[in-house]
């Protein structure tokens, strides 16, 4: 995928780079995948807002992802690759031989027309998802699962991939997206290659009213508030922090630690992500 420049015909056209959706088929989603979502503004149940600056939007209509691929040993064609307005990635619509309609993310080199297959007898190559045991070391993949059966949850948005660096014995190395090396059991299911759509990191919106159609408000920083209402509030003319930088509940926002100190995953983890990080 390409990013498309504008003439500068409007102050919102003079800087936007957006997607040409050149590559992706014309055609209307697969209406028997569609589920209704309900808006909740960054509200929760009791009504309060716990997401900040959220909101509004155009309307949606979920797409129903196969993340486990638990059709196994049964082929599929791909028909279709298409947008999705809940994710960052393309998505792929898949025919099986026997009837049945799936979507899945979309790798970047998965043709329209290609056959696909999981399970552990799939042959290695892009789109086939199969257990970490199968797949080569130095193999690129995406949509990991965290434990077998669980169903993909590792490097699933637009243009991420993680990597098989080692095996031992029914365990495996992967280097996630993030740079973090970690544990996984060689039962766990992944797709081969990238996930599509690298070019999303690119995209500059041009003018605020883009955003507000994703449903993103207008963010407010701290020190432009008053001290009832952020920590970093108040004072008069433009006042510094003069504290670490937090959220309006406290939490430390700059580099803070938010993984649980006892957290039993933690022993799986060989190399954390970031500069001299253990």
């Amino acid at each position: 995928m390409t990013l498309k420049r504008y003439n500068p015909t409007s102050p919102g056209r003079r800087h936007a780079e957006l997607p040409d959706f050149s590559e992706l088929s014309k055609v209307a989603p697969e209406k028997s995948l569609l589920r209704p979502i309900t808006k909740t503004g960054g509200r929760n149940n009791q009504g309060r807002i716990t997401s900040r600056f959220r909101g509004g939007g155009h309307k949606r209509r979920y797409r129903v992802i196969d993340f486990t691929r638990g059709k196994q040993g049964i082929p599929a064609r791909v028909a279709t690759r298409e947008y999705d307005p809940n994710r960052s990635a393309w998505i792929t619509l898949l025919h099986y031989v026997d009837g049945e309609k799936r979507y899945i993310v979309a790798p970047v080199e998965l043709e329209i027309g290609a056959m696909v297959e999981s399970g552990e007898n799939a042959e290695v190559r892009v789109g086939n998802a199969m257990p970490l045991a199968r797949i080569p070391l130095g193999a690129v993949i995406h949509n990991l699962e965290f434990s077998p059966g669980s169903g993909g949850k590792i490097a699933r948005s637009a243009g991420t991939s993680a990597k098989l660096i080692g095996k031992e014995g029914t365990q495996a190395h992967i280097r996630l997206p993030s740079g973090e090396v970690r544990i996984f059991s060689t039962a766990c299911r992944a797709t081969i290659g990238e996930v599509s759509n690298p070019d999303h990191k690119n995209i500059k919106h041009g003018k605020a009213g883009r955003v507000r159609h994703l449903g993103r408000k207008p963010h407010v920083r701290g020190v432009a508030m008053n001290p009832v209402d952020h920590p970093h509030g108040g004072g008069e003319g433009r006042a510094r922090v003069g504290r670490p930088q937090v959220s309006p509940t406290g939490v430390l926002a700059k580099g803070g630690r938010t993984r649980k100190k006892r957290k039993k995953s933690t022993a799986l983890i060989v190399r954390r992500a970031g500069k001299g990080r253990r």
